[in-house]
């Protein structure tokens, strides 16, 4: 069993020319992974004339003439909605002839949201407002069969380090007018990042109530390398909670078996940074046996030209894990 997470980057059809060269160099690289499933983000949404309802055609065009053409896609809606968002969908791909059983999106509610009133906002805000962490997290429960154990997927992309707005505090898209702005915004990022692993971490150790062994695989875009807070979160390592008897509820980053010199998923500042994770549950590392990351192709997505013209690929390289359910079932011959 092969499992991936993959970061598309902005993945849309509503620029024609743009997207006819994306295909031929994005294609190869999902061909590769070989996945019973992957999880995707950064899905964006089409509708008729650009407004709603959104599809996922963009994938769906991709993932043409490719093995996954046939794969099951479950993705994130809007709430009381069944169509897609228009942007930075989470979608998860899955092999056809494995059952999805559960499908959930959980969302800021799942965790407190705190109330902020942001100190250099100009004018002054008056009342605190709730931090969201604007993208839920997408849920399946996978069958895969033939007596092999149940899969729990989770599938996320939490808030970039981008610094959140700050009202009044923005000469242009990119320019600050003060860095104390500059650094509050950041602030509120950060908390996002935090309140949505938080959110993550509850509903593991949920899963974990309902089955001490359950299998569960953390996938996605967490905006975080694995010494960072966010990720500390979902671990929730014996030498941070300081109780063993938490030991069995651990996640493990399936990256820590990539030799250190590959293990990077983004290139920022001629520096690799692996943002971009599996994590998986201690029941899980019976079974695993390894993991790729295919970076090989990287560029620096910060320098100044390196335009979706000339790098039409993701400037995130896709993660894949592999598993022998049956050495745990023991159902080797």
């Amino acid at each position: 069993m092969r499992i991936a997470t993959f970061n598309v980057e902005n993945l849309s059809d509503t620029n024609a020319e743009a997207f006819a060269r994306r295909l031929p160099v994005m294609r190869p690289a999902l061909r590769r992974l070989k996945a019973d499933v992957i999880c995707f983000q950064e899905v964006h949404g089409q509708g008729p004339g650009g407004d709603a309802p959104y599809t996922l055609r963009a994938l769906e065009t991709l993932l043409e003439e490719t093995p996954y053409a046939t794969y099951s896609l479950t993705h994130t809606t809007p709430v009381g909605q069944t169509d897609a968002y228009a942007e930075r969908n989470l979608v998860t791909a899955v092999r056809p002839d494995w059952s999805v059983d559960d499908i959930q999106q959980i969302r800021d509610r799942s965790s407190p949201m705190p109330q902020y009133r942001p100190i250099t906002a100009n004018p002054p805000q008056a009342e605190a407002s709730s931090i969201t962490w604007e993208r839920p997290l997408l849920y399946t429960r996978l069958e895969p069969g033939n007596g092999l154990p149940t899969l729990h997927v989770l599938n996320a992309h939490f808030k970039s380090k981008i610094p959140s707005n700050i009202a009044g505090q923005k000469i242009d898209r990119y320019t600050w007018r003060t860095a104390a702005a500059w650094a509050e915004g950041f602030f509120i990022s950060s908390m996002k990042r935090v309140g949505a692993a938080l959110g993550a971490r509850i509903f593991i150790d949920q899963l974990f109530d309902a089955d001490p062994d359950a299998h569960i695989l953390l996938c996605g875009d967490l905006n975080a390398e694995s010494h960072e807070v966010p990720v500390l979160a979902i671990l929730g390592q014996v030498q941070d909670t300081n109780n063993p008897d938490l030991a069995g509820r651990i996640m493990m980053p399936a990256e820590t078996s990539v030799p250190e010199p590959s293990r990077f998923t983004l290139y920022h500042h001629g520096r690799g940074v692996m943002l971009d994770h599996l994590l998986i549950s201690r029941p899980l590392l019976a079974c695993y046996q390894g993991t790729e990351i295919h970076n090989e192709m990287l560029h620096d997505e910060s320098v100044a030209f390196a335009t979706d013209d000339k790098f039409p690929e993701s400037d995130h390289a896709p993660v894949v894990a592999s598993f022998d359910l049956s050495v745990e079932t023991g159902l080797i011959a």
